[in-house]
């Protein structure tokens, strides 16, 4: 066979594909040429298959995809959650910079959006080069963005628009504060998502009053008016679902929806944790978010990887890892471009030094990563073959001068106020 030339060898002493339960591979070689991935196989294979521009070895590195928030919020600075009080609530460039680097800091590489400045927040993405899927707000309240659930689609629309076709920025819908919208509206909802093939991102089940809200308005639970309107389906992304009953749990497996975990921030606000046993047993997709808009811009998906871990003993850590990589791809609809390092997919990676003493001695990387990884283990992180981060420095993001900026914006912010 002629060898084929690549633009990057990167050699890691083992490589979790996270194509299937198996353990990572150990003395491999990740091949990428013009983003995707061209191949991953042993060392000298590699070598002789694939010369490289440039080889990239990282001797006590596991290298596996980059890791999915599937549910966070960047930039807005007030107080009070979005769904309650958007008017308290104003996008910072600056804020959105220092969530971009905590994500890249942490591993990730691809965020899901949920807020009420859709078109800042796609810019900031696309200029630092991160892969999102950005909710479109639709709700029935005032806000920067709109003013009624019209113009919320109709704004809606014309930005995913001007994003159509973008490597790396995709957009889905995001109806915030469901028991308030009127029937009609997400029964178009279900429409447009089916018409045009889009993900749609929504909070349920976060808590009771979430559930006796919708009761009172509409006399049926929320996921069941879901079902009734016709937006059960593998295209929703379901967060939280901390309160879930066991009719519920297989209503969600039959119409194939994901389901986005937020623990930090369900336990932060005393909802309690979701049924993650009887999640896991169901089969159904999984993925994890910082829900940002709780637990501020440090956006740490290792404490989510950590929590489920530990709380969810139906989980191997295999299955854990999933959760934050090809599980979150599979809720936000991405799973057929990131998620897994396979031939073909986006060169979305995410490399970890396991020499650190946190992992010592190292007999399980899997386990030990799962319940002892952090972002001071993560060394490098690529979207779509641009390296993000190289040996723990940010490549892109000017931090220097980011963190100045942030240093005086502290400073000119009241007293109990939140920067």
């Amino acid at each position: 066979m002629p060898a084929v030339a690549a633009d990057m060898h990167i050699k890691a002493r083992w490589i979790l594909p996270m194509t299937g339960p198996e353990g990572p591979l150990e003395h491999h070689t990740l091949v990428m040429r013009d983003g995707r991935i061209l191949d991953v196989l042993p060392d000298a294979a590699a070598t002789e298959r694939y010369p490289p521009r440039v080889l990239l070895e990282r001797p006590t590195h596991l290298l596996l995809p980059g890791l999915v928030n599937a549910r966070t919020r960047i930039g807005s600075q007030g107080i009070g959650a979005p769904e309650r009080g958007a008017a308290g609530l104003q996008f910072h460039p600056d804020i959105a910079l220092l969530s971009i680097a905590n994500l890249l800091k942490g591993g990730v590489s691809c965020f899901g959006e949920v807020g009420y400045s859709p078109r800042d927040a796609a810019q900031v993405a696309a200029d630092q080069g991160m892969r999102a899927l950005i909710g479109l707000p639709v709700t029935a309240h005032p806000s920067g963005w709109a003013q009624n659930a019209t113009e919320y689609l109709t704004r809606a629309l014309s930005l995913r628009d001007d994003y159509r076709g973008h490597p790396t920025i995709r957009m889905g819908f995001a109806p915030l504060r469901l028991a308030a919208l009127a029937d009609v509206t997400l029964a178009r909802l279900a429409t447009l998502a089916d018409e045009l093939d889009a993900g749609i991102l929504v909070s349920l089940n976060e808590m009771q009053g979430d559930i006796d809200e919708s009761l009172a308005r509409h006399a049926v639970r929320p996921l069941a008016r879901l079902h009734r309107l016709g937006l059960l389906t593998p295209a929703l992304s379901a967060s939280h679902a901390a309160q879930l009953d066991p009719a519920e749990i297989e209503l969600a497996r039959r119409t194939g929806v994901g389901i986005t975990l937020c623990l930090a921030s369900d336990l932060a606000r005393g909802n309690g944790l979701p049924p993650l046993g009887s999640l896991v047993a169901a089969g159904i997709r999984l993925g994890v978010g910082s829900d940002g808009e709780h637990c501020g811009p440090g956006q740490d998906i290792w404490t989510e990887i950590k929590l489920l871990a530990l709380h969810s003993r139906a989980s191997s850590p295999w299955s854990v890892l999933a959760a934050a990589t090809r599980g979150g791809a599979a809720v936000l609809g991405l799973d057929a471009e990131i998620g897994t390092l396979e031939r073909g997919k986006w060169a979305d990676l995410c490399c970890v030094d396991l020499a650190g003493p946190a992992m010592q001695p190292l007999t399980d990387p899997l386990r030990q990563l799962a319940f002892s990884g952090g972002r001071d283990m993560v060394s490098d992180v690529w979207v779509a073959g641009r390296q993000l981060v190289c040996e723990g420095r940010l490549t892109r993001l000017d931090w220097p001068a980011l963190a100045a900026r942030l240093a005086s914006l502290a400073a000119s912010t009241p007293p109990g106020d939140s920067p």
